[in-house]
C-alpha cells in the first residue's frame, strides 16, 4: 500500500510517499524560512502565495525520489487542521483535487495525532498507552496515546506555546526567525542557573502549560540591565530562559505519566529536537524508570511523512474524508 502525505499547515510545505505502516520511500520538504526572517514571523498570505507555488514541484519531487507516480498511490493523506486557514486550504484542496480526479481515497489528518505518531517512523518504536508531549511553535500539549487513534488532551498551553516563547525571547534579543535554533545554540555558551527566571507550575496536578510569564520575564530583566546601562549577557539569557522551559515541560510530563500510571514518553513536535530538553528528559525518565522515545530531528519538524503514517491508521479506522468537509483551525483532538 503506497500513502502520499501532504502536509501545508503553516510555512513549510511538504510531501512524502509511505509504503505501507512503516517504509518511508521518500520525505521532501521546501521551507519558508528566508521569506519571513525579515518580517520577524510566519506572514500568513505570504505562507499561503508560497505554498500554492509550491505544492505542485513538492509532490513530484516526493513521487520522483519515491520511483512511482500517482497512478500507484492507493492512498492521499493530508493536514486538515489545526493551522494557518489559508495555508491548509492549499494542501487540502490540492488533495481533495488529487482524489476525486484519481478516484484515490483520501483522509484528513489533525496535525497533532502526526506528531505523537511521528516516532513510529523509527525503528524503535512504543508500545500502547503512552504519554506524549506535543511541543512546537503552535503548541504545546500533553495527550494519553491509547491506540493510534485513540488520544486524550491532559494538558495545553493557556497562553504562548514554548516554540512561539523561544521566538519572542530570541526578538527581544535581536536574533533573526526562527528564534528557537538560535537561542538554543548561544545557551551552549551560557550557563544555566544565572538568572533565576520564574516557572509556571500553576494549580496542583495541573498538566497545562503558561510561558507568557517567562517571556515577560526576560524583557523586564533586559529592560533593567539595559537602564543600568550594563551589557546584555545573551548566552546566558538564552541558557537561563531555555532552562526554564525545559524545567516545565520535562516536569509535566513526568507527572502525567505519574498520574496516569504509564511506563512510557513520547515526544514530538519542532521543539522536541532541542538537544537540551532531550538531554534532561532522557534524564529525568531514567530517574523515574520510563521509557523515553523520540523521533530523529527531521520528524520533529513538521513533514508529511508523519501525515501519512497517520493518515493509514484512520484509514483502516473507515475515516474517509468527504468532499464537502474543510480544513479547521484548532485541534480536534480533546
Amino acid at each position: 500500500m503506497l500513502t502520499l502525505g501532504i502536509e501545508s499547515s503553516c510555512d513549510d510545505t511538504a510531501a512524502a510517499v509511505l509504503q505501507d505502516e512503516n517504509t518511508l520511500l521518500s520525505s521532501v520538504l521546501t521551507s519558508q524560512d528566508q521569506i519571513h526572517t525579515r518580517f520577524g514571523g510566519v506572514v500568513p498570505e505570504l505562507a499561503s502565495r508560497n505554498h500554492l507555488e509550491s505544492i505542485v514541484p513538492v509532490i513530484n519531487e516526493a513521487l520522483t525520489r519515491a520511483k512511482t507516480t500517482l497512478d500507484d498511490i492507493n492512498l492521499i493523506a493530508v493536514t486538515q487542521g489545526p493551522g494557518l486557514i489559508g495555508s491548509l486550504l492549499v494542501g487540502f484542496s490540492y488533495a481533495k483535487a488529487i482524489s476525486y480526479a484519481r478516484n484515490i481515497p483520501c483522509v484528513g489528518v489533525d496535525h497533532m495525532a502526526g506528531h505523537i505518531l511521528s516516532v513510529f517512523l523509527e525503528k524503535e518504536t512504543p508500545a500502547f498507552p503512552f504519554i506524549a508531549l506535543v511541543v512546537s511553535g503552535g503548541t504545546s500539549s500533553l495527550y494519553l496515546a491509547k491506540s493510534f487513534t485513540d488520544f486524550t488532551l491532559l494538558g495545553r498551553t493557556r497562553d504562548d506555546a514554548a516554540g512561539e516563547a523561544f521566538d519572542k525571547v530570541a526578538k527581544l534579543l535581536g536574533f533573526p526567525y526562527p528564534g528557537g535554533p538560535v537561542v538554543s545554540k548561544e545557551a551552549l555558551s551560557g550557563i544555566n542557573d544565572s538568572i533565576a527566571f520564574p516557572r509556571s507550575w500553576l494549580e496542583k496536578n495541573s498538566l497545562d502549560f503558561s510561558f507568557s510569564g517567562l517571556k515577560t520575564a526576560v524583557l523586564n530583566h533586559c529592560n533593567r540591565e539595559r537602564q543600568k546601562n550594563n551589557p546584555l549577557n545573551r548566552q546566558d539569557i538564552c541558557a537561563s530562559f531555555q532552562e526554564a522551559v525545559v524545567d516545565v515541560l520535562v516536569e509535566k510530563t513526568i507527572l502525567a505519566a505519574k498520574l496516569h500510571e504509564i511506563d512510557t514518553v513520547v515526544m514530538g513536535g519542532g521543539v522536541s529536537s532541542n538537544p537540551r530538553l532531550r538531554e534532561v528528559m532522557k534524564k529525568r525518565c531514567g530517574q523515574e524508570k520510563k521509557l523515553l522515545f523520540i523521533p530523529k530531528p527531521a520528524h520533529c519538524t513538521d513533514n508529511g511523512a508523519m501525515i501519512a503514517l497517520a493518515g493509514v491508521h484512520s484509514y483502516k479506522k473507515g475515516m474517509n474524508l468527504t468532499y464537502d468537509q474543510d480544513v479547521y483551525c484548532r485541534s480536534l483532538l480533546a
